[in-house]
């Protein structure tokens, strides 16, 4: 099957494998050897299928459009799945048309399929994250520190994050994302990174031994994922697919902190609960999140 992928960034081209910024969407065009193509400027070849990752910022796409170069056409999840609802009044009944309109949707997670069913898809499928490490270690030697996954606004839930973070008592990091607030550099007992691209940011990583991403926001949760590949135990909420699968004995309900805590101190103080944790969590990630386990999981859906 020919496959291409639609986003706003897109330029009708595929990536190299060793693309220094390979988030989710690059890592599913390299998976399926396909471009990612722009939404306003068809490329000249015929696909089997169109993948549509409608803008956040403008939503205002023409499924129509994209027909012109593509058989069928699909429209993947972008952030969690209410997040239209923010958008005027005239663009949330449009992106609920393009979701009528498509042969079939895309979603992040099996909790995002009964969503999405509720609103009219028909045909709903989940798309699982991924990431290809090409060329990249995962850990063999780490130190003593923790990796909170988000910033200090609703939509990481860092506070809560660094509620955890403070109680398992190791020195405390936290990346710099777009929704950084400027006082977050006043807190003294958390050191930030410098923005870096993703394959920078996965080389990082690997040298933390917990990470603590209670986010509420349920979209591709790729902190879970990352922290997957290295064997680093994540405490975060149920609602992600990759926090769930990879993380089962460190995953919690949304809000119990108390749990989270109490999971945060087992980890620091108890060398086989970490043990455990990391032996589940590299054993079910080389049978669900590797690109081949991937490519298996996309090939069901033809059968």
């Amino acid at each position: 099957m020919k496959v291409a992928f639609f986003s706003e960034t897109g330029d009708n081209k595929k990536y190299p494998r060793n693309f220094p910024n390979s988030r989710t969407e690059v890592a599913w065009c390299l998976a399926l050897d396909a471009p990612m193509c722009s939404l306003h400027a068809r490329p000249k070849e015929q696909f089997d299928l169109g993948i549509v990752i409608i803008p956040k910022e403008n939503p205002k796409v023409s499924l129509d459009y994209i027909r012109g170069c593509c058989d069928k056409v699909a429209v993947m999840q972008e952030g969690p799945h209410w997040y239209f609802q923010d958008y005027e009044i005239d663009k949330q009944f449009h992106y609920y048309n393009c979701l009528m309109e498509a042969d079939w949707v895309y979603c992040h997670n099996e909790s995002d399929v009964n969503y999405y069913r509720g609103l009219g898809c028909k045909d709903v499928r989940v798309m699982r994250s991924l990431m290809i490490p090409y060329n990249l270690v995962s850990r063999s030697e780490w130190g003593d520190a923790t990796m909170i996954g988000g910033n200090f606004v609703s939509w990481y839930s860092g506070f809560d994050s660094y509620i955890v973070a403070r109680e398992i008592g190791d020195p405390i990091w936290a990346p710099s994302m777009g929704r950084k607030q400027p006082q977050e550099d006043a807190i003294e007992d958390i050191k930030y990174m410098s923005y870096m691209n993703w394959r920078e940011w996965i080389t990082a990583l690997s040298q933390f031994n917990i990470g603590v991403h209670l986010m509420r926001t349920h979209a591709a949760g790729t902190f879970a994922m990352n922290c997957g590949f290295h064997g680093i135990p994540c405490i975060g909420y149920k609602g992600l697919d990759t926090q769930e699968i990879l993380h089962p004995l460190t995953t919690v309900e949304v809000g119990d902190v108390e749990k989270a805590v109490e999971l945060g101190k087992r980890l620091k103080e108890s060398e086989d609960f970490y043990d455990l944790c990391s032996d589940t969590i590299r054993k079910r990630f080389n049978s669900s999140y590797t690109e081949k386990a991937w490519r298996a999981n996309w090939e069901k859906q033809w059968k």
